[in-house]
């Protein structure tokens, strides 16, 4: 997948994920108001370059402004003006070719005295997974983005307790099943560090780097 055609797939699952409005077309790329504390708005651009990330962060004074920038995080460094951060957890964008199981299953089964439940609200299918004691263990989202057969995965977590136990496994062949069977057939998310290594080993195809940067309060 090109830069363009992936990010305006994740851009636009992510947004039906997150329950935002619709992201706006901008000459850079694209604009969600997240409307939350600490993440007011977010500017994505697929194509950066460092005169349309310095005017941006020239532009922008709101705290809790962030930019995604397709680039690697140290030359996105050297782009950023003063009050702008770029946080130690580089980002990464992901696709991944979804396709119905004509056999059985690939999903595997939870650990014993775990349970799995699933729901779809809104155009967002969901996975949570519980422990044996009733807490919250793992789980994760994906959403049909719009954008031809595409669905983004999103906000998958295993808690700190829980892990090493094939929870994030288990999530993720759940969602990329349920994603396929509503009949999409590639997958996109944007996976941390840790991320990265599970969703490598389970096939997905590093796009490249998805830097963010956030403006603080000092200008």
């Amino acid at each position: 997948m090109d830069s363009s055609t992936i990010t305006s797939a994740w851009v636009a699952g992510w947004a039906v994920s997150r329950a935002t409005p619709a992201p706006v077309v901008e000459p850079w790329g694209y604009r969600i108001d997240v409307g939350l504390p600490g993440h007011v708005f977010r500017h994505v651009l697929p194509e950066p370059d460092a005169p349309s990330v310095r005017k941006l962060c020239e532009t922008i004074a709101e705290p809790g402004a962030w930019l995604k920038v397709l680039a690697p995080p140290e030359l996105v460094e050297e782009w950023i003006t003063p009050g702008w951060t770029v946080p130690d957890d580089p980002g990464h964008m992901m696709f991944h070719a979804l396709r119905r199981s004509p056999g059985p299953s690939t999903v595997p089964p939870p650990p014993a005295g775990y349970t799995v439940g699933t729901e779809t609200r809104d155009g967002v299918f969901r996975v949570r997974v519980t422990a044996p004691d009733g807490s919250p263990a793992a789980r994760g989202q994906v959403a049909a983005t719009g954008e031809g057969a595409t669905a983004v995965v999103d906000q998958v977590e295993t808690w700190e307790n829980h892990r090493r136990r094939g929870l994030g496994r288990l999530v993720m062949r759940t969602l990329e099943t349920a994603a396929a069977d509503a009949g999409a057939t590639t997958g996109v998310l944007s996976a941390t560090r840790d991320g990265l290594r599970l969703y490598t080993s389970l096939g997905w195809q590093l796009q490249g780097p998805l830097t963010g940067v956030v403006r603080g309060t000092d200008r």
